[in-house]
């Protein structure tokens, strides 16, 4: 180009050229015909034209490669929108809200706001020709988009409608986002990624009820655990009285238990009244505690100096004596409630019963035979169950608790024996001291008049082989005991008296099975 190119000529001399070029852009524009000549505009405008196009390619560019970055980062997004209840409520809310239209018009948006900003166009010099020289349309295509003025570039403008997408409805951002750019750009990929943040939300909350679920479990345990703990801290309390008891020795039970259903069964010639027999079951379970505390109470000045008693509760300090007393009071409040539901003649017996059980113990400083008192307190439940079931206490009543006597004398002799040498150092005194060398004579005897009064027992209740059958079989369970102890070895003595539980049981048999066999006389 000539200098007289780069300097133009004055406008005067120069308008009526610019309207002329004025009107050929339009006629082309409006014919939508390719120009056949490119507008020999200066080079600068040239160059700004081609800076301004590389500078959108790269925008273009940079953009393209933000949101393929924020499409790879999308899972990550969703994971961590879906950690909590309000991300998934925003996450809902920004799925319904915008068009799928306008998610690249968005990511478009965000990336242009995030990324440097492009140079402004430049302004059409006004004093510059509009020529159009023939051959190069592209040229005359970008020039005429690029630098026209709003109101004047009509089909440029529609040209870029058709090429970029818009939505027809938007909403705007939120103050966060619009604040925060990476949030805005972050936005349209959580909503893109919607199907996997479902997935993830769903996944949230089974993992979140799975957590519920493990709590109430957890919680529930330790509610268990804590009742075992404080049963267990109650146990451990309570231990003390309940050996007290003797709880945990059922010997005791059982031998005046077997007494008590010899009775039951006989007074009511079968099975006798389900009320009556667990009143005198359960009686006989309190009373024989109250016999053990009482007892223990009278012998706490001679258990601690026993081999075999020194363990005891009151002997070791772990119960005290007025704790002991406390307790016995409280077994015979239970025991006047039980007998309480039974008949007057019962509740008049049971005074007497109440007082032999309670001065048992003491008997053993003054006098040689407590294991007599013993019998005769572990044998009163027996006219107390006649009195209870026919309303009167009978010979018979009378024989079976003489036959008792005996039995409880012979089989707490044998309980004597295995304390008989500290007895003697200490000053007590039992049958097992009285009858010495002689004790197992003195055993014989009492177990053979025993067996003989209940011989008599069973005649008088016709019971016939059943009772027979049971009569041989004792015998020889006292036979083979006489035979243990004939060495007086003190685990011997007390294995015969353990093993007296299955004479009880053996007689009981006989009774039960012999009523049974017989039924009701008329």
């Amino acid at each position: 180009m000539s200098d007289d190119q780069d300097k133009p000529p004055p406008a005067k001399k120069r308008a009526p050229r610019k309207r002329a070029a004025k009107a050929t852009t339009a006629s082309a524009s409006a014919a939508k015909a390719p120009a056949k000549a490119t507008a020999k505009a200066p080079a600068k405008a040239v160059a700004k034209s081609a800076s301004k196009t590389a500078s959108k390619t790269a925008t273009k560019a940079a953009a393209s490669k933000r949101a393929r970055r924020i499409k790879a980062s999308a899972p990550a997004v969703a994971a961590a929108a879906g950690a909590g209840a309000a991300a998934r409520q925003e996450t809902a809310s920004s799925a319904r809200s915008p068009v799928r239209s306008g998610m690249a018009a968005s990511v478009s948006a965000a990336a242009a706001k995030a990324s440097p900003s492009p140079p402004a166009p430049a302004k059409p010099d006004a004093s510059a020709p509009a020529t159009v020289a023939p051959g190069n349309p592209a040229v005359t295509k970008s020039a005429a988009g690029k630098s026209a003025a709003p109101g004047t570039g009509t089909a440029a403008a529609s040209a870029a409608a058709k090429s970029t997408p818009t939505a027809t409805t938007t909403q705007p951002l939120p103050a966060r986002e619009q604040a925060n750019p990476q949030a805005a750009s972050a936005a349209p990929a959580r909503t893109a990624a919607r199907p996997t943040d479902n997935a993830s939300a769903r996944g949230n909350e089974r993992t979140a009820t799975n957590r519920v679920d493990n709590a109430t479990r957890d919680n529930y345990n330790d509610k268990i655990a804590n009742l075992l703990a404080t049963l267990s801290t109650w146990r451990q309390r309570a231990d003390p009285y309940l050996r007290l008891c003797r709880l945990d020795r059922p010997i005791g039970f059982l031998l005046l238990l077997w007494p008590t259903w010899w009775a039951l069964w006989a007074a009511a010639e079968g099975l006798p009244p389900l009320g009556l027999l667990l009143i005198f079951t359960l009686g006989v379970i309190v009373m024989r505690s109250a016999g053990c505390v009482i007892n223990d109470y009278a012998d706490r000045w001679l258990d601690s100096q026993v081999k075999r008693t020194r363990h005891r509760p009151l002997a070791t300090g772990e119960v005290t004596p007025r704790q002991a007393l406390a307790l016995f009071a409280g077994l015979l409040l239970a025991a006047l409630l039980l007998v309480l539901m039974t008949n007057p003649l019962t509740i008049k017996l049971s005074v007497v019963g109440a007082f032999l059980a309670a001065t048992y113990p003491f008997l053993k400083r003054h006098t040689h035979l407590p294991q007599i008192w013993l019998g005769m307190a572990f044998g009163w439940a027996i006219p107390m169950a006649f009195a209870a079931v026919t309303g009167q206490v009978p010979k018979l009543a009378w024989l079976l608790f003489l036959a008792n006597i005996l039995w409880a004398t012979a089989y707490d002799t044998y309980y004597a024996m295995v304390d008989r040498d500290d007895d003697i150092r200490m000053g007590s005194k039992s049958t097992a001291i009285l009858f010495a060398d002689m004790d197992l004579v003195a055993i014989a005897m009492l177990q053979g008049t025993f067996l003989l009064a209940m011989y008599f027992a069973g005649q008088q209740l016709q019971l016939g082989w059943p009772w027979s059958a049971a009569l041989v079989i004792a015998i020889a369970l006292v036979a083979s005991q006489l035979w243990r102890t004939r060495h007086r070895d003190r685990e011997a003595c007390f294995k015969a008296f353990l093993a007296n539980n299955w004479v009880g049981m053996v007689l009981f048999l006989g009774v039960a099975i012999g009523m049974y066999l017989r039924g009701p006389v008329a």
